[in-house]
């Protein structure tokens, strides 16, 4: 089967970041992490940070750049992160994709339990450097 495509999006207002608590209605339900979402056929990347946040929580964004590839540990999906703006706006959760939300410093990403690996690696290794 082929790799499908998918895209990150780090929210960033002020010092905090956007996590997501998974919600029931997708897989592995529980687990926090930046919003993410699969490309829809003739969709760039910036398209889908933006219709993926509107759908998930309600924000408008503006996506800033892409700053990483990584891939889901089942290499089902090949992840394009970007980060994007949301200074304004109230978050507004789709509740069957998205329990629960937080703004977090990084550092509050990293005590936050359970987490994917390759976000932990996002957040230890690649978000400093940025």
């Amino acid at each position: 089967m082929a790799q499908r495509q998918a895209i990150v999006a780090v929210l960033l207002r002020g010092d905090r970041v956007l996590a997501i608590r998974r919600g029931p209605a997708v897989a592995r339900p529980g687990y926090w992490q930046p919003l993410s979402g699969k490309l829809e056929p003739g969709e760039t990347q910036d398209q889908a940070v933006v219709r993926e946040v509107r759908e998930e929580v309600g924000l408008t964004v503006v996506p800033l750049a892409k700053v990483w590839e990584s891939e889901t540990d089942d290499h089902r999906f090949r992840l394009h992160w970007w980060t994007a703006r949301a200074d304004t706006g109230e978050v507004v959760p789709d509740p069957g994709e998205v329990a629960e939300t937080r703004w977090v410093t990084p550092e509050e990403f990293l005590a936050l339990d359970p987490v994917f690996d390759g976000d932990r690696e996002f957040f230890e290794r690649i978000l400093p450097g940025m």
